[in-house]
């Protein structure tokens, strides 16, 4: 599966020598890699990503601060998946979410997402975290991912969260000058490497340089890091703290600077128009246990939590991204109750989120392994690991990158 990272060609475009993205990939490559003979990450990612990332240094623990929210990649599976961290967020209205541009590098805008609420992410999530499932995800428009100027981009959710939003930083405000202490929050690393990333931390940061769409900050002590991109850099605003920024990019260390987006510069052009959007109309959707007989024009139409996806240019199908076409039955909690079906995931959560997915066309047969190729096979070199990470695996792989949204082409 570490394929689909290659296929899609979607790597940040190289970025200027001082700084670089902190959008945590390394977590995606490292759980897609399900095979001793998969390529190295270091073989993975572009040159400009190959350097070695260091933790951030001395963050707490912040377990009041649930406007703050991690990006993750779209659950498909209600058993047996682990969440993949790609980025930090902040909630900005009740269904809305501002993070980084380049958090959306991997998959796309069009790509499959989550958020979560919830002080630990990772290895498992805290019984009283909660998923939200985003339905939109837009690119500031003059995002331009060599010097991250207007690295931002905005999530609708499907279903708003009952917390309280980050009040926005309405203005130039006098507070965001060099020297001012700046709070930032996030779920990147730590310095200990017993506190790995996947757990919301907060630290502190001193301003350092103000330019006027963005900002840089020094660490005091505390500096962000790996899988704090799109978290938030709050100020003082008299008795409250508001969004005063977006953390994007920093030294390959993660020890000297930090490089953050203006929330201010983002008002007018970007996030009131998109808070300002007015719902999508609803119309009828497809009968979830009768899909292989369908076909769609748009997601609208799809029961929730499927897209309408087109295959290798055929009619639009509704679909989950990591499941061919199929039909959606009965309500499941494992695959043990759908029996040689897979219990997949529509919704984060309730009564309905699961259910048993039953393919259109069985899916093709894994491929006779190769005879060894000469002497030394076999002996010490790359050989096939039996497991998930198969040719069953990859076959699925090729099949998503021939994927296309039906929607992104209107």
């Amino acid at each position: 599966m570490a394929l689909l990272l290659l296929a899609r060609r979607s790597y940040p475009r190289r970025v200027a020598a001082r700084g670089r993205p902190w959008c945590l990939v390394l977590t995606w490559v490292a759980v897609l890699l399900a095979s001793a003979c998969q390529p190295t990450v270091e073989e993975l990612l572009p040159s400009s990503s190959r350097e070695t990332t260091r933790p951030i240094v001395q963050g707490t623990d912040a377990p009041g601060d649930d406007a703050v929210v991690a990006l993750i990649a779209r659950r498909t599976r209600c058993t047996g998946e682990s969440p993949v961290l790609l980025c930090t967020g902040a909630l900005i209205a009740p269904d809305v979410v501002l993070t980084a541009a380049h958090c959306l590098a991997i998959f796309g805008p069009e790509g499959p997402y989550e958020v979560y609420v919830g002080q630990v992410l990772l290895p498992q999530p805290e019984t009283r975290g909660r998923f939200a499932r985003v339905t939109r995800a837009i690119p500031h428009p003059d995002y331009d991912a060599r010097t991250h100027a207007y690295d931002a981009a905005l999530l609708r959710l499907a279903a708003p969260l009952d917390v309280t939003p980050l009040p926005l930083s309405e203005s130039a405000d006098t507070a965001l000058v060099p020297g001012a202490s700046a709070r930032v929050v996030g779920y990147g690393d730590t310095r200990d490497a017993e506190a790995l990333a996947g757990r919301r931390r907060q630290g502190t940061l001193t301003v350092a340089q103000v330019e006027p769409a963005a900002f840089r900050a020094s660490p005091a002590p505390s500096m962000s890091c790996v899988g704090d991109s799109g978290g938030p850099v709050l100020l003082r605003d008299g008795a409250r703290e508001v969004l005063a920024g977006l953390t994007v990019s920093g030294d390959v260390a993660c020890r000297s600077e930090a490089l953050n987006v203006r929330v201010d510069a983002l008002l007018d052009g970007f996030i009131r128009p998109f808070l300002a959007e007015a719902p999508a109309p609803g119309v009828p959707t497809l009968p979830s246990g009768n899909l292989c007989g369908a076909t769609c024009a748009r997601d609208e139409e799809c029961p929730s939590g499927l897209a309408c996806v087109s295959v290798e240019g055929g009619p639009g199908r509704c679909m989950l991204p990591a499941l061919q076409a199929g039909d959606y039955g009965a309500s499941c909690a494992d695959d043990a109750a759908c029996g040689t079906g897979v219990c997949a995931r529509l919704e984060p959560d309730g009564a309905e989120a699961c259910r048993c997915f039953t393919p259109c066309a069985a899916p093709p047969p894994d491929p006779e392994p190769e005879a060894p190729a000469g002497p030394e096979a076999g002996s010490g070199g790359c050989a096939s690991v039996p497991g998930p990470g198969g040719p069953g695996l990859l076959a699925l792989v090729l099949g998503l990158v021939r994927r296309a949204r039906v929607s992104a082409r209107r």
